[in-house]
């Protein structure tokens, strides 16, 4: 797809809606780079868990992490790695504690200045593809296209469990549910940045769309768009 300009393209949704899988594709078939915001706030729990930090605890330990905050994604073996302060934490975000960690820390003003601080530099240049909970209301509410990937409860956790099975985590069906459905509460109704749709965001719903058909439906969005502008 040839575009007249590169794009900041926003990807916001719930856990397991499939947000990673698509955006990934996404920019592979626009040429852009991919950018996992959710992996940014896990990275800050994974800090803040081995720093003693806990929600019981006065935001000091968190101000603390902030400050002295270096995140970079880097191309290895043709896979993205995260590294926090040089760090690579690909892998220990991913782990269920850290996930519930990440949705606490979250909320938190400090973290997520400094976090959006970060995000607005690494997306000013366009040709991204950014994917999280935020991106399109709070962090790039001027972005040039916007997506609220969504699907049932029931489907992300299915996929969900799936995935942590695969990667040899022990836990069942109904604990990873109640996980997410837990998850979508504290999103959904926090203060700060609550996870909902942009205004002008594209809804849409991957509970019965495999990632190929979701990405196409994109790409004939983006496509649309860009004959329009230029008509």
């Amino acid at each position: 797809m040839t575009l007249s300009k590169k794009l900041l393209i926003t990807i916001d949704g719930p856990a397991g809606a499939g947000k990673s899988s698509v955006s990934k594709l996404l920019a592979k078939k626009l040429g852009y780079i991919y950018l996992d915001t959710g992996a940014m706030y896990r990275a800050v729990a994974l800090l803040a868990r081995d720093s003693g930090y806990s929600e019981s605890l006065d935001e000091r330990t968190l101000e603390e992490i902030c400050l002295g905050l270096d995140l970079e994604f880097v191309q290895k073996d043709g896979t993205l790695r995260l590294l926090a302060n040089g760090r690579d934490v690909t892998e220990e975000i991913r782990h269920p504690e850290i996930s519930s960690l990440a949705s606490a820390v979250s909320a938190k003003g400090i973290v997520r200045e400094r976090l959006s601080t970060i995000q607005r530099n690494m997306g000013k240049a366009g040709g991204v593809v950014l994917e999280g909970r935020d991106m399109g209301t709070v962090v790039f509410p001027d972005a040039d296209v916007k997506f609220f990937l969504d699907a049932s409860p029931e489907v992300r956790s299915k996929r969900r469990f799936l995935e942590l099975e695969a990667e040899g985590e022990d836990t069942t069906p109904e604990e990873v549910h109640q996980l997410m459905l837990e998850r979508d509460r504290n999103d959904r109704n926090r203060q700060l940045a609550p996870l909902r749709p942009a205004d002008d965001a594209i809804l849409v719903d991957s509970s019965d769309l495999q990632i190929a058909a979701v990405v196409q439906l994109m790409l004939d969005h983006i496509a649309g768009m860009s004959k329009a502008n230029r008509a």
